[in-house]
């Protein structure tokens, strides 16, 4: 739930886009447009064009939904069922319009596409929603009021907690400690795999801007597929979550790293080392050999974590059970059961020649199912009515408390997308926090 503050509450582009007036305002306006393209006069109306309007819709649909999901297939759970009816309707709306322009004015040929365009603007709205892609107008233009800086330098003196210790408890603050981290851009080649990589994002918190400067411990942040390394800062404001927990502990906050795993929006490395890309040694070797160069940060695994959500939640399980000396936990936020790209049939041939042994050698829950990992801990969240996902999160989450891992489950409300994994990073940074040794 959006609780506008007093601050935001007269700043439009604050305005909830997701509840609240706004969304209840489009759908209704959005399905009077339509009632009123599909309203005509006249026997040949009713007769021919209306049902050639929807004939052409449903054609059109249909014709999409074997393109995306049969040809294309950019996603390997295919596209959901509330997309594919909101497109419906948007092509409905355009359908309409157009078997109305050859009888009207020039004046009411632009009424016409005007309502066929609020009625593409109540679909965006309705698949906002169900995504929470954009829960405000500020969050749509974040990448253009996103302010990014430059890495800040190193500092000659450092502090690290005593092993009986955690960092929060001899960390103290200087006054003028910043009240705001930095995120940073930048690229992390793949020295070790070749992974062509798109640049990255770094969070550094308050605390690393002081000198003496706190060890503090890495997460690495993994996106969706499709997606991009900055959606964690641009839709999921990271940044600000972690800002607002900085604030709470003299400016200490993970420094989290959200590198690239799949080289495109539409591409899926599946985060193996396979003929498709060497992506398990990119985030395994590579990204913490830059980190290490470049930042001062706390070491060994148990200062380190991944997580991700959706594929980059598959990904950061696969990286837990596959490079556990790197990392010692893990968030699997709404992942997958295994690494796909639409079948396992598909995705082992295209990985691995079609070798299976090759895949289950690094699927994380054959893995599981061979070894224990007692030291390593891992939390699973999803949303509670996911059904694609929720089954095969409770399949790996059963597979963890098989290894010996440490677990805990949690469901959020809601289905996929950031409707789940923004409140889901804001419940699990102070975990994340404790489990690497930040705070108690």
């Amino acid at each position: 739930m959006t609780t506008l503050t007093l601050a935001t509450r007269w700043n439009p582009i604050d305005w909830p886009l997701t509840e609240g007036p706004i969304p209840h305002a489009v759908l209704l306006a959005g399905w009077a447009a339509l009632f009123a393209l599909a309203v005509g006069r006249g026997r040949s109306w009713w007769r021919f064009r209306l049902p050639a309007a929807l004939f052409t819709a449903a054609a059109l649909s249909l014709l999409l939904e074997v393109v995306v999901d049969g040809w294309w297939h950019p996603f390997p759970e295919g596209t959901p069922e509330y997309v594919t009816w909101w497109i419906a309707i948007a092509l409905l709306g355009f359908c309409l319009a157009g078997w109305r322009l050859r009888r009207l004015t020039w004046r009411r040929r632009g009424l016409a596409l005007g309502l066929s365009g609020l009625v593409l603007l109540m679909a965006a709205s309705e698949v906002n929603i169900g995504f929470g892609q954009f829960p405000s107008g500020r969050v749509m233009l974040a990448p253009w009021l996103t302010k990014t800086d430059g890495l800040v330098p190193m500092a000659d003196r450092t502090v690290a907690a005593p092993a009986d210790k955690v960092l929060d408890e001899v960390w103290q603050p200087p006054a003028d400690l910043p009240a705001k981290g930095t995120v940073s851009v930048v690229s992390i080649p793949g020295l070790r795999s070749g992974f062509k990589a798109r640049d990255a994002y770094v969070y550094l918190p308050p605390a690393y801007q002081a000198n003496p400067r706190p060890l503090l411990p890495v997460v690495v942040m993994l996106t969706g597929q499709p997606g991009a390394p900055g959606d964690w800062v641009l839709s999921g404001q990271i940044n600000e979550v972690l800002d607002a927990f900085a604030a709470k502990h003299g400016g200490l906050a993970p420094i989290v790293v959200m590198p690239d795993h799949n080289g495109s929006t539409w591409g899926n490395s599946l985060c193996m080392d396979s003929k498709i890309a060497k992506t398990q040694t990119y985030l395994a070797s590579d990204v913490p050999f830059w980190i290490h160069q470049n930042l001062q940060t706390a070491t060994g695994r148990k200062a380190w974590a991944i997580g991700g959500a959706s594929m980059g939640g598959t990904c950061a399980l696969q990286l837990g059970v596959n490079a556990p000396d790197v990392y010692g936990t893990v968030l699997d936020m709404s992942g997958q059961e295994e690494p796909t790209l639409g079948t396992r049939d598909q995705t082992v041939k295209a990985a691995f020649n079609g070798d299976g042994k090759r895949f289950d050698a690094v699927d994380p829950v054959q893995v599981m199912n061979r070894k224990k990992f007692p030291d390593t801990s891992v939390a699973f969240l999803v949303g509670e009515t996911d059904a694609e996902f929720k089954p095969q999160m409770e399949k790996v989450y059963r597979a963890a408390q098989g290894a010996g891992m440490k677990t805990k489950f949690e469901l959020m409300p809601g289905g996929h997308g950031w409707v789940v994994f923004r409140p889901g990073i804001v419940q699990q940074i102070p975990w994340l926090a404790q489990q690497t040794g930040l705070t108690r």
